[in-house]
């Protein structure tokens, strides 16, 4: 006798597959990096898919949505993340007109041919000392996914916004990570929209940012990826090796409380600077050059974090040029693993556009076979 029930079931396969696949994911790989702009001395942005493709970097994220850079982009095989800064978000949330508009005009025009995978609706957007632009990101993120929905975008380009580490409180140990109460009211809806459309929870996580902020505490070692005997979190039971780690963690301790266990967490930005000012005693080249180094060893494994590892661990590194027009402490003017001229700015193991006067390479042979896998 025949099963009645088999082509339902079967639909509802073929139905769950679809939209599997249906789902826009911006992020492919495990290393890719941030295209930061803020300088009057860089290479034009055909140089720069030039040095990224030597590099083998497919993963790109930029701040803004310059055409002469999603034009360089065009044909190139990179994926590219496209930001939305802040200053639009106060339009955008107001008038769906002008978000429809903007996607139109800074997305669809230049897709596919330049791989445009998602928009980052602000950036640090809740800890901005502007809390008048906290009541903007959701509307604002809501019309622009709404606009990639309207245009048949939305299963090709994914939407999502970056928070520092400001939108948390009690972040040691990791699991005593909450939401700060200030920025909850806020966050919540967000992450209800973002959980409802498949997003990830993007974070900007700066180890040495953290360690700066307390060198008597904190082993440098444990921040750098070097060997230390770490920190056990006495409510979970894990051992954590590494800074970043734990700083990934305590996002998803934080998500989890919120209740959103099952939020994937990216980090959108994280680096090391590799010069800095009076009080910036950690920013040299060889803790900058020790941390990417290590950084880049570690995505190698295509681990996850202790608290989720069988999620692998997925980093855009900050940043690909060192940005000589950029304010506030000397040291955001050297996070570039590149100087302005195109040469490495330190050896972890990628091609300059030109000859540096950098050490040798032998430093990082060893891994570069793994790591041009990423």
């Amino acid at each position: 006798m025949a099963d009645s029930s088999l082509p339902c079931l079967i639909f509802f396969f073929v139905l769950f597959n679809l939209s599997a696949t249906l789902t826009a994911q911006a992020f492919t790989g495990t290393y890719g990096i941030n295209y930061g702009r803020i300088a009057n001395n860089l290479p034009t942005p055909d140089k720069v898919v030039t040095l990224l493709r030597a590099a083998k970097i497919k993963n790109v994220r930029i701040f803004d949505f310059d055409h002469s850079v999603l034009q360089a982009f065009s044909g190139t095989g990179l994926e590219l993340v496209v930001g939305l800064p802040n200053g639009y978000l106060q339009n955008m949330s107001a008038d769906a007109g002008s978000a429809l508009s903007w996607v139109k005009e800074n997305i669809q025009a230049f897709l596919p041919k330049t791989q445009i995978v998602g928009i980052a609706v602000g950036n640090e957007v809740l800890d901005t000392n502007n809390r008048e632009s906290w009541g903007y990101l959701l509307g604002a993120v809501k019309n622009i996914y709404n606009a990639t929905k309207k245009l048949q975008l939305a299963d090709k380009v994914q939407i999502t916004t970056a928070h520092s580490q400001a939108v948390f409180s009690d972040s040691y140990p990791p699991s005593s990570c909450v939401f700060n109460d200030d920025v909850a009211q806020y966050m919540k809806p967000l992450l209800e929209f973002f959980s409802g459309i498949d997003s990830p929870f993007c974070l900007n996580a700066y180890p040495f940012l953290a360690y700066m902020s307390d060198t008597q505490n904190i082993d440098i070692n444990y921040a750098l990826f070097l060997s230390n005997d770490g920190i056990v979190d006495n409510k979970t039971g894990l051992h954590y090796d590494n800074m970043l780690d734990a700083q990934v963690d305590a996002a998803y301790a934080a998500l989890e409380d919120a209740g959103y266990n099952n939020m994937e967490v990216i980090v959108t930005e994280t680096g090391w600077a590799s010069h800095g000012g009076q009080n910036e005693d950690a920013a040299t080249v060889e803790n900058a050059k020790t941390y990417n180094y290590n950084l880049r060893k570690r995505l190698a494994l295509k681990k996850g974090t202790p608290y989720r590892p069988k999620i692998k661990l997925k980093v855009y590194v900050f940043a690909l040029f060192n940005e000589n027009q950029k304010s506030g402490a000397t040291s955001e003017q050297y996070y570039g693993l590149f100087k302005a001229d195109g040469s490495i700015s330190y050896d972890i193991g990628f091609p300059g556009l030109k000859s540096s006067s950098a050490e040798s390479s032998l430093w990082s042979l060893k891994f570069i076979p793994r790591l041009l896998q990423l």
